[in-house]
């Protein structure tokens, strides 16, 4: 972080006026300036560029695009400026921008200057308030009346308050983005998709879109879980986790009649979202998927030990562990779900950077997980020989080339169909592959 001098503040208030008045007479229409209003010495880092950002999201969805006609962004030590013009009268604009900096949470710390196509800048009725006691008006500005020091930290609790409450929805947007992607991903053996509803007689697509949607605030709420419990042990955020996870499986069927589309991904998708709020920061909300999967493996280590070690197979998926040792999505999440580090998140960024396009490269993606990983959906399914042959036939398929053509693919998919046989466990893993690979 590097602090700015007094010289460096004047030049780059003289080059905003020029690029000002350049677009004011290129464009010949109202100009928005936005900045952001940071006390002290020190005026960008990676938390005052966040609140940069989330204001300019702000200020261009205020405004529809078609009267947008330009847009310029500018980055400096100085801090970053945004120069919109904009098609309106500038006295809408300004009661857009005035509104905006009213009601936001950050809104104290936006400066949005509009000036009209004299280029004279409109001003505001009411001043604005101190940031540190709320006082109205200029009075403390004027008579300095708080050191930098408590200036700069009043500036960096608003930032970091509001990310702390905002970040969990913006993190469940990717949750819920990557259910919806799993699901539309066509072609997929043996499970439901766009073109069929693969080997499942009780459930389509509508069913997982409406799922996924009602699933949302459980997503944030994890989250919300893993910042709460930071300090806490892992294991504490687990008990907190697996009792919202089973409030989420009862929305999820209130939502499809009592069909399950998504029991195994709340867990998984849960844990993986427990785990970012473990290790969110304001100015790096996005840990490294190495921590994060680190995170989730230290959440429900200890847990699945237990759970195996009682294990008296009284469930399907405790005889797969008596008979053969598979422990299924449980025993994926507390190995660091290796099997999304290791192939999943490859396979998918390798498609994609061969020029498949998003939807075959989640169906690459799938026939790789299908031929690694012991499924135990398959195991349910067609027991020990469906699982192989299952596994063996997606292994063929690559083999004959990296990329197989959508109808070989489908040709699969009706194979997999006339055993009815469907994947799951890989479909989840799929789902975590897109959040991860959006969301990092």
């Amino acid at each position: 972080m590097r602090e700015v001098t007094l010289q460096e503040i004047l030049q780059a208030r003289e080059d905003r006026v020029k690029l000002q008045q350049r677009l004011l007479h290129e464009f010949h229409c109202p100009l928005i300036c936005f900045t952001m209003n940071i006390p002290g010495p020190i005026k960008n880092t990676p938390l005052i560029q966040r609140g940069f950002q989330a204001g300019l999201h702000a200020l261009e969805h205020s405004i529809a695009d078609e009267y947008i006609v330009n847009r310029v962004i500018t980055q400096s030590h100085t801090g970053d400026t945004a120069f919109l013009s904009v098609k309106l009268n500038a006295d809408e604009l300004k009661a857009i921008c005035i509104s905006i900096e009213n009601r936001f949470p950050l809104g104290r710390l936006f400066d949005m200057d509009v000036l009209d196509t004299n280029g004279y800048k409109l001003t505001r009725e009411i001043p604005r308030g101190c940031i540190v006691c709320g006082a109205p008006g200029r009075h403390c500005a004027a008579g300095r009346l708080h050191p930098v020091a408590e200036l700069q930290h009043a500036t960096n609790r608003i930032l970091t308050n509001h990310f702390y409450d905002t970040d969990p929805e913006y993190i469940a947007s990717f949750a819920v983005q990557s259910l919806i992607e799993e699901v539309n991903t066509t072609p997929k053996p043996g499970l439901v998709d766009r073109r069929n509803n693969g080997s499942h007689k009780d459930m389509t697509i509508h069913h997982f879109m409406d799922s996924a949607k009602a699933l949302g605030p459980y997503f944030a709420q994890c989250v919300r879980i893993g910042q709460e419990t930071a300090q806490q042990t892992p294991q504490q955020t687990f008990s907190r986790l697996r009792q919202s996870g089973i409030a989420a499986e009862k929305t999820m069927y209130e939502t499809t009649g009592g069909i399950n589309t998504h029991k195994g991904v709340i867990y998984t998708l849960g844990v993986l979202c427990g785990a970012i709020g473990r290790l969110w920061s304001a100015e790096v909300p996005i840990a490294d998927v190495d921590f994060i999967l680190t995170e989730c493996a230290k959440i429900v280590g200890s847990s699945v030990a237990e759970d195996f070690a009682e294990a008296d197979g009284s469930t399907a998926g405790e005889r797969l562990y008596s008979l053969y040792g598979i422990g299924g999505i449980r025993a994926e999440v507390a190995a660091g779900l290796p099997s999304v580090a290791t192939i999943g998140l490859p396979t998918y960024r390798r498609a994609l950077e061969d020029g498949l396009i998003p939807n075959d490269a989640g169906v690459i993606t799938l026939l790789h997980l299908i031929s690694h990983v012991a499924d135990t959906n398959l195991y349910h399914r067609g027991g020990v020989e469906g699982a192989k042959w299952a596994a063996h036939a997606a292994q063929k398929l690559l083999s004959t080339q990296p990329h197989p053509t959508v109808d070989q693919v489908q040709g699969l998919d009706d194979a997999f169909i006339a055993r009815n046989l469907s994947p799951g466990g890989c479909a989840d893993l799929l789902a975590v592959t897109y959040f991860l690979h959006h969301f990092l």
